[in-house]
């Protein structure tokens, strides 16, 4: 729907798609997702002009998105400390342990104008098969003594976007390093260790992500390197290659 429409409306004009179920959601590698009810489900149309910073920079898009889903719930006063976290390039995990959600950005250019989708989904109140956010505010109010009170999609996907546009801006007058503190602020890889080009590969530890959103990792005795994923792992961190 918003893919036959985003090329027919005003350049002002935002457009949002908001399902309250998936069935048929696309993933990576052509991967389908089924969504039930209480989960977080929105595909966004933006435009980035391509010579700006964020439009030499288009990777860096779904960094944007994925920490917007979490400041969304962890910029608000009170649940500063649920444990709602960034793994690179595109997840929304509970600390290192669970995912929660995930976005997916396809770009196509027209002329100089990016024109960009963004599907997003997290899941807000759904607590099975794995957990919600709302059962990670339930979880801090049983070990704090708190009293917060559990969130809805439609609000987390009215700050999401809310705070995305505000990200977009900053990344637009700064560049990376605009957002980058926030960005580690909240990501899961400080200090972790990953394989390169196999099971078997050298170690590697993470130290960060370069000015076009790819994976920084130091290997004993190489110095830093930019890396990608193989495209074959589910767990896009499973073994990580040195492009060439």
């Amino acid at each position: 729907l918003i893919g036959r429409l985003m090329f027919k409306l005003p350049e002002e004009m935002g457009l949002i798609a908001v399902a309250v179920r998936q069935t048929q959601g696309k993933g990576r590698g052509g991967n389908v997702w089924l969504s039930p009810v209480g989960c977080a489900l929105s595909t966004l149309h933006i435009t980035i002009p391509l010579h700006s910073n964020l439009g030499q920079r288009i990777p860096f898009i779904q960094h944007l998105v994925s920490l917007a889903v979490v400041e969304s719930v962890r910029s608000i006063p009170g649940y500063e400390e649920i444990d709602l976290r960034v793994k690179w390039p595109n997840d929304i995990y509970y600390s290192d342990l669970m995912k929660l959600g995930g976005v997916l950005v396809n770009s196509t250019l027209v002329e100089t104008t990016f024109h960009i989708l963004i599907g997003f989904g997290f899941n807000v109140n759904n607590s099975n098969p794995t957990i919600c956010i709302n059962d990670l505010i339930r979880k801090f109010n049983k070990e704090q003594g708190t009293k917060l009170k559990a969130l809805t999609a439609d609000c987390l996907v009215a700050r999401t976007v809310t705070v995305l546009e505000r990200l977009i801006d900053v990344f637009q007058e700064k560049g990376p390093n605009g957002v980058l503190p926030s960005y580690y602020k909240y990501w899961v890889h400080s200090g972790k260790q990953v394989r390169l080009h196999s099971e078997e590969g050298p170690i590697a530890w993470i130290v960060g992500i370069d000015d076009y959103g790819f994976l920084q990792v130091h290997e004993e005795g190489k110095g830093v390197e930019s890396v990608h994923p193989d495209g074959n792992s589910f767990d896009m961190l499973r073994n990580l290659i040195v492009p060439k």
